[in-house]
């Protein structure tokens, strides 16, 4: 196989094995942190896309801090990378919210009952508090990652917005975007502005989300600049924050997986120890098709395969693909873009083992952070 774009070698990989190349994490992080210094702002690492806290210590050293979708990502940011550690949740639990007042800086609310039922606490707790709203303005067509979609449970819409009930309140939250360029941030922005400047003079801060594919090779970066820029402008009081996930380790990481056995059924099964239900879930999610290295589309190279992980799942396919030589069991593929919303997501559907997670260190090659066995998958159950 093919493989002079990494900068490890896989026979010193476990399989499966998510590997998250350091060199490939700080590039992506050179590109954020020159957009911070062009046009001022706040960047923020979420962590629902990527919480592997072992290279927190280098995220920190470019962004600003951390964002939460919950308490126990909010304890990672605090324990981890200790800046700002701001907390989004669509409902906060009386526990969640205590126990997020004293680890976080920022903590946004996603309606106005919330903030009533909660206001006088968090206010004491000296934290910064702010709203989601909703601009109901969708630039995407997938419903399932757009918060703007109709009857979403996301953001306060200008309908059910309380302008006056704003004491206290000293930022606004939206994110609509999911894997996008710099245009659809141009077009929400000016919705949110229309419906919602009002009450800006009021306001210390405003957080523009994620979902900004910020160092996607052929994002528009100038274009987000001269965005942000310009909005600072209008209103040079507001701190503005962004909070890409994957933009952070966008093609920075990869999932090594054996070939375990090669069926036939009218084609070619490859049966690898990786899974998609499990390991990769956003392949039956969202679906898409990742990219295995030194392969083609099905037909395009002399040897097709459908490429399956091991559960009892029928549908546990990966894709179809294609290589220049016939797989044989014991051979490893490297599936490519694997750092977000792989570990994070992943499960132990039928018994099935985590992969364990590596470091392609800069300086000194792989270095295995975490490894899992049959203890673990009984801690989940006990």
């Amino acid at each position: 196989m093919n493989t002079h774009n990494l900068n490890f070698d896989i026979n010193k990989v476990p399989t499966p094995c998510y590997v998250v190349d350091e060199r490939l994490i700080r590039k992506n992080l050179e590109i954020l942190k020159a957009v911070k210094e062009r046009v001022g702002c706040k960047i923020l690492l979420a962590q629902k896309a990527f919480s592997m806290f072992s290279l927190y210590p280098l995220v920190g050293q470019y962004l600003d801090g951390t964002t939460a979708s919950g308490l126990h990502e909010a304890k990672l940011g605090y324990k981890y990378m200790g800046k700002e550690n701001h907390v989004f949740s669509a409902a906060y639990s009386e526990v969640e919210l205590e126990g997020v007042l004293p680890i976080c800086s920022h903590v946004v609310f996603n309606s106005f009952s919330q903030w009533d039922k909660f206001k006088k606490r968090a206010l004491g707790a000296g934290v910064s508090c702010g709203i989601r709203i909703n601009p109901e303005h969708s630039t995407q067509t997938g419903a399932i990652y757009d918060p703007c979609s109709p009857g979403s449970r996301l953001g306060v819409t200008k309908e059910h917005f309380h302008f006056d009930g704003l004491d206290g309140i000293e930022g606004l939250h939206f994110h609509t975007l999911c894997q996008q360029d710099s245009d659809a941030l141009v077009e929400t922005l000016h919705v949110v502005e229309e419906k919602f400047s009002i009450c800006f003079e009021r306001l210390k801060w405003i957080n523009m989300g994620g979902g900004h594919h910020i160092t996607r090779q052929d994002y528009d970066i100038d274009r987000l600049v001269d965005c942000i820029t310009d909005f600072r402008k209008r209103y040079p009081h507001l701190e503005v924050y962004l909070e890409p996930g994957e933009a952070i380790a966008l093609d920075a990481g990869f999932l090594c997986a054996s070939v375990l056995d090669i069926v036939n059924n009218k084609t070619d099964i490859a049966i690898l120890d990786a899974s998609a239900a499990c390991h990769m879930p956003d392949v039956l999610e969202m679906p898409y098709r990742p990219r295995v290295i030194s392969s083609g589309e099905r037909g395009e190279k002399a040897y097709s395969y459908t490429l399956a992980g091991p559960t009892c799942l029928a549908g546990d396919i990966i894709g179809e693909y294609s290589f220049d030589k016939p797989l044989t069991p014991g051979d490893i593929l490297v599936f490519e873009d694997m750092a977000i919303y792989s570990m994070v997501k992943n499960n132990t559907f039928n018994g099935m083992n985590l992969p364990s997670i590596a470091i392609c260190r800069e300086e000194n090659g792989i270095e295995v952070v975490k490894s899992f066995g049959y203890d673990d998958f009984e801690r989940r159950l006990s």
